[in-house]
Formats: structure tokens, sequence, C-alpha cells
């Protein structure tokens, strides 16, 4: 029988610094984060996808602040990084003025940029940021949105985000055969990672459309869990979606991973039916996931341009 998995569910209706302080304090207990943790480098990696488009594409820079703030009053060693679709992360945290949020805390920005190629489970070989593995406890901090091609976007795909710039769209091309073979690819970058946690910003989520755009949905969730699996199948709980829709947790269930069964999953905090009748919507069609040659030339053009311009 399989250990039950924790997921811990907080009501926070806005970003206000105390409530998320508290909400965080109570998730980060609840998961057994040591009160000490001097010394250790925590690498806080949210979802800084873009700094065009809707703000609700990205983390806030709200949360990133009380993250920063929790874990500095722990004694850690903060780091921040994330490889976005265009430009790099310091150019989002500054076009999305998450900079001036969290520039009065130590925090060390690191850039995605040294590359480890690796092979995983199901035979796929793909290249990743050194630094994105540098670290004692990997904070996976993502935005709960729609996604045009993944149906929604939570703890495992915002994992995609150590995969090293150009070489995503090179993964969407790969290994985007159908949508279950790139979930697949996500589910084995979790074996990956060091020591991680997931907190999930679904204060303001984003519906109808994303990755990049879509429409604001005040959900009022923040979200903890030590498996990102877990993690995603809760928030579908949590939405009301069809879980069968959603190629992750389709892959997930296919592996018979523990995560993606509702009965293993607890909740001492509140629970997903307490934040049913949202209203989310997650598209009804799935984009194709290989990206169209045309637009990859595009991207990649629009990389190299960015990179000159940093």
């Amino acid at each position: 029988m399989s250990a039950m998995i924790k997921i811990l569910l907080t009501r926070c209706q806005r970003y206000d610094m105390r409530v998320l302080k508290d909400s965080l304090e109570s998730i980060c207990a609840h998961l057994g984060l040591p009160p000490t943790l001097t010394g250790q480098k925590i690498l806080l990696k949210p979802n800084l996808i873009s700094g065009h488009g809707s703000y609700l594409s990205c983390t806030s820079g709200y949360l990133l602040a009380a993250l920063a703030e929790l874990f500095s009053d722990h004694g850690a060693h903060i780091l921040l990084g994330d490889s976005p679709a265009f430009g790099s992360a310091e150019s989002v945290l500054k076009k999305r003025k998450i900079e001036s949020l969290i520039s009065r805390f130590d925090i060390e920005l690191v850039e995605f940029i040294t590359p480890v190629k690796m092979v995983l489970a199901h035979d796929f070989t793909i290249t990743v940021s050194a630094e994105a593995l540098a670290c004692d406890l990997f904070v996976n901090i993502p935005k709960i949105k729609a996604h045009k091609q993944m149906f929604i976007t939570c703890a495992v795909k915002n994992l995609f985000g150590i995969v090293l710039g150009m070489r995503k769209a090179l993964a969407h091309l790969k290994h985007g055969s159908t949508h279950l073979r790139f979930a697949d690819l996500m589910l084995d970058l979790i074996a990956l990672l060091p020591a991680n946690i997931s907190i999930a910003d679904g204060i303001e989520a984003m519906h109808r459309d994303g990755p990049i755009g879509g429409d604001q949905l005040d959900l009022g969730c923040l979200a903890g869990a030590d498996d990102p699996v877990a993690m995603d199948t809760a928030i579908l709980q949590l939405l009301e979606l069809d879980m069968n829709k959603a190629p992750i947790w389709q892959a997930a269930a296919k592996r018979d991973m523990p995560g993606s069964k509702v009965d293993n999953l607890i909740y001492p905090l509140r629970k997903p039916e307490e934040f049913h009748g949202s209203g989310f919507i997650a598209p009804d069609i799935l984009y194709p996931v290989p990206f169209n040659p045309a637009r990859f030339m595009l991207s990649s053009a629009r990389r190299i341009f960015h990179a000159a311009h940093r």
C-alpha cells in the first residue's frame, strides 16, 4: 500500500504578505521542513515564461517575495532561476516588475545556462540546466493556468523550465508526437530533481487560454505538496476538471504513479471541495505539441536577438 501524500490547500484571497507568509509557514511545517536551514541552498523556480502577454502567465512576485522572506528567516542561501521562452530570467523579472518586489532580500539570481545531457527512463535524451539541480532544496513554484497543449499547467509542467532555452522548442518537435509522449517526458524530469517541494500559485489563476494568454480567475488558493504529480491530481480535483483530459495525469495514471491516485491524497488543511464552483475553464480541444516549423525559426531568431541585447 502506498504511503498517503499530503496536499496542503490554503485560502488566500489576495497577495497580502502577512497572509502569504502565514500560509507558507503552515504549508512548510506540514511538509516537515526543518526550522533551521542555515547554509542550505534553496532554489526558487517560478514560472517566468515570458515578459510579454498577460501578467497572469508568471508566478506572482508577491509570492516570490513571501517565500524569500520565509527562507531568509530560516537562514537559507536563496537562489532564483528559470529558463523563459524568450529572453532571460532577469529580463522577465524586470519586465514583470518582480525585481523591485524581491530586491530587499539577499537572493542570488542564477541563469540556467550550463548544459547537462541526461538520458531519462523512457528513452528520452534531454539537455537540462546544471544550475537548476545544484541546490539542497528545489522549490517548484508553478502558476495554475489553462494550457492549450496540456489542458492545464501546474507542478509537473513547470519542471520543463529546467530544460535549457531553445532546447524546449526542440523537445516539442522531437518528443511531441503525441500529448502522452510529451507528458512522459515531463514525468521523467522529476527523477532528476534533488529534494523538492511544490508551491502552486492559484490566488489569481489564468483560465480559458494559456499558457501566455488567458483570463483572470480569482481562485484564492495557495497549495503545497512534496509530490508534483499529486499536486496536479489535487488541482484537477479542486478545479472540477476531467482528469482523463489532462495528458500529464493520464500518463502518470498509466504508469500507476502513487500521486495519480485520488485515494492516496490527504488534505490536512482545506479540502478541494471548498474551492468548487470556481468556474475554471480549460481548453476543449488541445493543440498539437510540436510547434509549426516557421514558428520555431521565429522563436530561435527572437532568442538570439534577446541574448544579444541583454
